[in-house]
């Protein structure tokens, strides 16, 4: 195992309004000597000014930001195999991406940083990556987790509904696995990456959609109602959204119930 070691906080900073960084969060960033952010090209600009708003609001002391690209990722449909192919390609060569920014970016006892959008637990590469920097044994990282407030937490407030129902379970899901999950299990369903409209393909009158997009900015997007009625309408939002802002960022909750019964 290498001795170079690195200090990496993993701060979650909230699913996009800045005041939903946590004081923990906030004491965190006063503490790192250096912030490492991922672009994501200039269609996603929004997502790195933020970060670079939090740094600028909350920072102490001499500190510097490090911008590194992003690698890119193949999206296109596939099975589940090539996915997961695809996904391991990915991170072994943001990992190096990673790996060299530390190494070069960092002196012997500063303390680095990655904010990470809503919490570091949810549907986040940077832990894993991390880990697996670790597992090669080139760079000895010892890693500090700050949670933040998911999107499904933000999500749920916006729509001012608890997130599960008396007694029953709930699941999370990324989209491409919600035939996998199913109606049969008195549970509702939160849907994550949904690049394909997948609850158009939900059926049943009773079956209710709390849906939001750019949650917590100015750009934020909420439709409810059951999904026959309000499928369309989020189709529209969502074409729209993307053609203006370049990129969409959404979740949703599936309540196979009435509204009634949730209270």
């Amino acid at each position: 195992m290498s001795t170079e070691q690195r200090a990496i906080l993993v701060i979650g900073i909230g699913a996009g309004d800045p005041d939903q960084l946590t004081l923990q969060a906030v004491q965190a960033i006063r503490r790192a000597d250096v912030f490492f952010i991922v672009g994501k090209g200039p269609h996603k600009a929004s997502l790195t000014d933020l970060r670079h708003r939090m740094i600028e609001d909350h920072a102490r002391g001499p500190y510097r930001v490090v911008e590194v690209e992003d690698p890119s990722r193949d999206r296109r449909p596939m099975d589940r195999s090539d996915y997961r192919a695809a996904v391991r390609d990915w991170r072994e060569r943001r990992g190096e991406v990673f790996e060299k920014a530390m190494r070069e970016e960092m002196a012997a006892g500063e303390t680095g940083a990655f904010l990470v959008w809503g919490d570091p637990s949810l549907y986040d590469s940077t832990l894993g990556i991390l880990g697996d920097i670790e597992d090669r044994g080139a760079l000895s990282v010892s890693v500090e987790v700050i949670p933040g407030i998911t999107s499904v937490a933000s999500l749920t407030a916006r729509h001012r509904i608890p997130l599960n129902q008396v007694g029953r379970p709930v699941h999370i899901t990324p989209a491409r696995r919600l035939a996998d999950v199913g109606q049969n299990d008195d549970g509702d369903i939160v849907v994550m990456l949904d690049a394909h409209e997948s609850f158009t393909r939900i059926a049943g009158d009773d079956v209710w959609i709390y849906w939001g997009a750019y949650l917590g900015t100015p750009d934020e997007l909420l439709v409810a109602g059951p999904v026959h009625e309000v499928s369309d309408r989020i189709r529209q939002l969502r074409a729209e959204a993307r053609e203006r802002h370049g990129w969409i960022m959404d979740t949703y909750l599936l309540r196979f119930t009435t509204p009634t019964d949730d209270r």
